[in-house]
């Protein structure tokens, strides 16, 4: 079993405004979170509320600020921190006192952890208590701050009618508003690759070595394969730019966005990883070395580190393991079992309550967001209901006041939002001119007014969970994994940690696939409903390819399951068989 110093799980960015304090939930018990920097807005509301709370002087950052967007992200970050080092120092001076924040943080370690035994000091005299207590103050591990970015929503702007420079755009003001942070933290660059983004980061020396060769801002990057972790690692190395982990997540098994690959599934790009991790540093080193010295900046002082971690539809602790012993993981990503925490995250009683008692039939693969990428949720969320009842009245959509998904021109010349008003309204009239019969125009009505205001719904929960006002037009989005169907209650910090760590079992007794089985299911899922769609106009040559490499990939991805899970793991390969059994589609002609 793999030795850990601290914990061996990381929470991932939860949508919008769920992770957003989340670090100062968990950060001072040694636990690394993500905040989202999309909304500045929800951030500006969260530090009023945090500056109150914790008599900390405010001063408003209103849109009338130049370049407020950054500023306010700053503000925000800066004010996390604070709160974050006060907690901690308040943890480490209960040191000597049983019952208090230290011993939680201890009772929260995995048992194997070695900085547990090195902090269990038992029976100990006088000095040897000065001496620990001295430790903890200087070298207790303290969790990660760190920041998602999603380098897709670059919304450009325009200011009296200019379009003002591209460092104004939303996530170069983002990147800007992290990179003028106090923080000593970790950038996770998600969504693709951006390299006027990339190019963007040389400009803040916080990212390059410092004389020591430590890097305060380090650069996560989320991938879904081998080949582009490499591609990127290696552009971003040209430039002076170290990853410093590579977030590989699953194509569709992961709560909110999902990015679904040709059929290549987790084990077979994990497995490409473990095999070619050395390549992938040696490779990104030397361009990197070279970069440097280019630059004229410091050497490291010591080979930098990388790491790779995993995330998306783990369940328990044998899963977690497998991930960390196998795939040689350095960390893995526990995301959408937290939603059910109110004590690490931002979440209206409402919607976790709706999560808790949600079926596998209620979590659903949807079409909900206005990026026109596949967006995991639930059924009966509050947004849905609202966005359902005012198409019904004739009023599809709603009106865009936050314009970070602002990507459609087909029907305007600057961008406009594909949940909006504006947009729907006009999409509905098209519709109305093709006279379509009663089944194909149902079909086509269902998918042109299915998205909805994620800029609001992955936002206004956090605030309703804070007693802060809200307009009663603001509803909430949700966006978990399909794996929390299978978690069916509200759970303490300490609870969900001792779950990853097998401690406890927080499961339901709903049977639950193997992780890599549920992913695969939910693949199947999409290849039966694209060969469907095919049969309808096989003259579709090139979907007739691509349905031919997805098949391809899945057969690949099932032998290699067969092949790992053998004789250890006859379950797992017993749900692989009868899965495949409800599959026809896949041996089907095409």
């Amino acid at each position: 079993m793999k030795i850990f110093e601290g914990h061996s799980f990381h929470i991932p960015v939860l949508g919008v405004g769920y992770s957003i304090d989340t670090p100062i939930n968990v950060a001072p018990y040694g636990i690394s979170s993500v905040i989202s920097l999309v909304d500045d807005g929800l951030m500006e509301k969260m530090r009023e509320f945090y500056c109150k709370k914790f008599d900390i002087p405010f001063k408003g950052i209103t849109q009338k600020v130049d370049d407020f967007r950054a500023k306010r992200i700053t503000s925000y970050l800066n004010m996390v921190e604070e709160i974050v080092a006060r907690k901690f120092d308040e943890l480490k001076h209960s040191v000597t006192h049983a019952g208090g924040e230290f011993e939680k943080y201890l009772e929260l370690l995995p048992d194997t952890s070695s900085l547990k035994k090195k902090l269990n000091i038992g029976e100990k005299g006088k000095k040897a208590v000065e001496e620990f207590s001295k430790w903890v103050h200087e070298k207790l591990p303290l969790g990660s701050i760190d920041v998602n970015i999603m380098t897709k929503l670059d919304q450009a702007h325009q200011k009296d009618g200019e379009d003002l420079p591209a460092e104004y755009n939303d996530a170069h003001a983002a990147l800007r508003g992290f990179a003028n942070s106090t923080l000593s933290s970790s950038l996770v660059l998600s969504a693709g690759m951006s390299p006027r983004l990339y190019s963007y980061i040389e400009n803040f020396e916080d990212f390059f070595p410092d004389s020591e060769g430590h890097i305060k801002k380090k650069i996560v990057l989320k991938v879904s394969d081998f080949r582009s972790a490499l591609v990127q690692g290696k552009m971003l190395a040209a430039k002076g730019l170290w990853i410093s982990e590579y977030r590989i997540e699953s194509g569709v098994n992961c709560g909110g966005h999902a990015f679904p690959t040709q059929g290549v599934l987790l084990g077979p790009i994990l497995e490409e990883f473990r095999q070619n991790r050395d390549q992938l540093y040696t490779t990104c080193l030397e361009g990197y070395r070279e970069a440097l010295q280019k630059k004229a900046l410091p050497q490291p002082a010591e080979t930098p580190e990388i790491k790779v971690t995993a995330q998306g539809g783990v369940g328990t602790n044998d899963e977690h393991n497998f991930l960390l012993d196998y795939y040689n993981m350095d960390s893995v990503g526990w995301g959408s079992p937290f939603l059910l925490v109110p004590e690490a995250v931002s979440i209206d009683t409402e919607t976790m309550d709706l999560l808790a008692k949600g079926s596998e039939k209620e979590y659903y693969f949807s079409g909900l967001s206005p990026l026109g990428v596949p967006f995991n949720s639930i059924k009966g969320a509050s947004m849905s209901v609202r966005r359902l009842a005012l198409a019904a009245e004739g009023k599809a959509g709603t009106p865009c006041t936050k314009g970070f998904l602002k990507f459609n021109t087909e029907y305007t010349e600057k961008p406009i939002c594909t949940a909006s008003r504006q947009y729907q309204t006009q999409k509905l009239q098209e519709l109305e001119e093709q006279k379509l019969s009663g089944e194909a125009y149902q079909k086509a009505y269902d998918k042109i007014i299915e998205p909805e205001c994620l800029c609001i719904g992955l936002g206004v929960s956090a605030l309703l969970s804070k007693d802060l006002k809200v307009a009663s037009t603001d509803k909430v989005t949700i966006c978990p994994g399909p794996n929390l169907a299978y978690f069916d209650k509200v759970a303490t910090l300490k609870e969900m940690v001792d779950h990853i760590y097998g401690r406890i079992n927080l499961l339901s007794k709903m049977p639950r696939p193997n992780m890599f089985i549920k992913e695969l299911s939910m693949y199947l899922d999409i290849f039966k409903e694209r060969v469907e769609a095919f049969l309808q106009n096989t003259e579709d040559v090139k979907e007739k390819r691509n349905l031919e490499k997805f098949r391809k990939n899945l057969q690949d991805g099932i032998a290699y399951y067969q092949n790992l899970f053998g004789e250890k793991k006859r379950e797992v390969v017993q749900e692989l068989e009868l899965l495949l059994k409800k599959y026809p589609a896949l041996n089907a002609d095409l």
